[in-house]
């Protein structure tokens, strides 16, 4: 941000803090709001690579006239979110409240059975179709650098609804090093009013005060894109609405912020979440204009040969101007006319040129192993051949890139989603949709599925060869090898061992699951 911008930005806030001001340019621009600009010039950076838009590219043709054509890009950024969103969280994925850890001298829990905040979280996700929307909106997430999810009531409905705020529209507050306990929310909106766009944006700011929690809303309108504008009432767009809501009974924010792991280090005291592929822009820029080049040698080298133009016709027309008429088809665009030789003349030579598919593709690949060293995949994820990008599809071992990757990632997803089935409890019980024990973090288990880590075969091989070593009860190797619940596996290993017993005993040379301690 230069220093005009600084200074400009400086009067704003303090005209607006003394009511002197009443428009906002941008949303940082709200005293309030202490943000770094500079953050969100990132991440509309992040955005552009994540849409894959880029502005036209600009040459010069033989004659010397400037021409554009359009900007061909690969889009890894996209790729590399899709993929890792689908290996973070999948409709595979297990949610588990178990309140039963509730103490009984809560005389606010109600009566309500163990499994009460289980069923209702549930029936609330399953309303809100969550599994589907939060592997997709992971995508943004990871790409962008954070999301936020905020449950509403639906008033029309009465029910508990998610609202999915994406990175470019979520502002900061108060944080720490550990959370962000404070924040501001937009929700912009368009409308056409006299066939004129106008354009508008809610902001709520989300606070804590010495009276509990508190939600202000406050409207802005402009008639530039782009443009906070001024302060309007709320009725204008949203009949109804109070300009503060007062939250009691709250443990924490009604909100939930994810950010991807690691370390924001192009602001390093930034609460905001970098994108995964904030520090392999230049590997991007690298792959998008190699990918670029190659479609536009394709495009150019397609076939093209010179004939005598004494093998094209000149025709009269009624004006008396000459107009060519090729010999050939019509619809052909591969002969091109060359001034000189004589009627007699039908030499013909082949001007196209080879198209240099083989060093594009190096490149390629080499640009993309560099990417997956920088966003944390294993070598080989991605490769670029003669028949297009291609992911790796080999199981990825517990020791690969990959995994580690997903492992730090998830850390921050489990986080997200228990405080997300806090938040909805206590949001419910305020306005009296749900009666029951409010769970804590420590009681919401998430259960991933890690299935696509795992070489089913491969694994009861080597649990298999472990229980016959001795070295593991015979319950363990079940449940690890079967994927199964510790009481579901010792259940089996109990059967196992009757089947056993009033069976024919086995040979020493065979190895089965009875045979272990346990």
């Amino acid at each position: 941000m230069s220093v005009i911008d600084t200074i400009k930005q400086w009067f704003r806030k303090g005209g607006a803090k003394i009511g002197m001001v009443q428009s906002l340019q941008a949303i940082t621009d709200h005293p309030k709001i202490n943000i770094d600009p500079d953050e969100y010039k990132r991440i509309a950076v992040d955005k552009q690579y994540f849409e894959g838009r880029f502005p036209k590219i600009k040459l010069h043709n033989t004659d010397g006239k400037m021409f554009e054509r359009p900007y061909v890009t690969l889009n890894m950024m996209q790729v590399i979110c899709r993929r890792l969103s689908s290996l973070l969280y999948n409709e595979q994925c297990k949610i588990l409240v178990d309140t039963q850890a509730q103490t009984d001298s809560d005389d606010d829990a109600g009566p309500s059975a163990p499994d009460e905040a289980d069923k209702f979280v549930h029936s609330v996700l399953a309303d809100n179709d969550f599994n589907k929307n939060f592997e997709r909106y992971l995508e943004s997430a990871l790409a962008l650098g954070g999301l936020c999810i905020r449950p509403y009531v639906d008033p029309s409905t009465k029910t508990i609804k998610l609202a999915w705020i994406q990175a470019p529209n979520f502002f900061p507050l108060r944080s720490n090093t550990n959370d962000i306990s404070e924040a501001a929310i937009a929700t912009p909106t368009v409308k056409t009013i006299n066939g004129n766009r106008i354009y508008y944006t809610l902001l709520e700011f989300h606070e804590w005060h010495a009276d509990g929690y508190t939600i202000t809303n406050e409207l802005y309108r402009s008639d530039v894109a782009g443009q906070v504008g001024i302060k309007v009432p709320l009725g204008e767009l949203y009949p109804g609405m109070a300009e503060v809501a007062q939250m009691d009974a709250f443990s924490r924010p009604l909100f939930v912020y994810l950010k991807p792991a690691g370390f924001n280090n192009r602001n390093i005291t930034s609460p905001l979440g970098l994108g995964i592929c904030d520090n392999a822009r230049n590997t991007l820029k690298q792959i998008n204009d190699a990918f670029d080049q190659f479609n536009w040698e394709v495009q150019m080298g397609q076939r093209r040969v010179a004939v005598p133009d004494s093998m094209i016709q000149l025709v009269f027309e009624k004006d008396g101007m000459q107009q060519p008429r090729q010999i050939f088809d019509q619809n052909q665009n591969v002969f091109i006319p060359i001034a000189g030789g004589g009627p007699d003349d039908t030499k013909i030579q082949d001007l196209t040129t080879p198209i240099r598919s083989t060093d594009y593709t190096a490149a390629l690949n080499h640009f993309l192993k560099t990417l997956e060293m920088q966003v944390g995949l294993s070598a080989g994820t991605f490769s670029f051949d003669a028949q297009g990008l291609k992911t790796a599809t080999e199981v990825v071992s517990e020791n690969s890139m990959t995994y580690q990757t997903r492992n730090s990632h998830l850390t921050m997803v489990e986080r997200a989603i228990k405080e997300l089935c806090v938040s909805i409890c206590e949001l419910a019980k305020s306005y009296g949709l749900y009666v029951g024990s409010i769970p804590t973090p420590d009681q919401v288990s998430v259960d991933f599925d890690d299935g696509v880590f795992t070489d089913k075969a491969a694994s009861l091989d080597y649990w298999t060869k472990a229980l016959a070593a001795g070295i593991v009860p015979k319950y363990i190797a079940i449940e690890r090898a079967l994927g199964v619940p510790e009481d579901v596996a010792k259940r089996y290993a109990a059967e196992i061992s009757d089947s056993i017993t009033t069976s024919t005993p086995p040979s020493p040379n065979d190895v089965v699951f009875g045979g272990g301690d346990g």
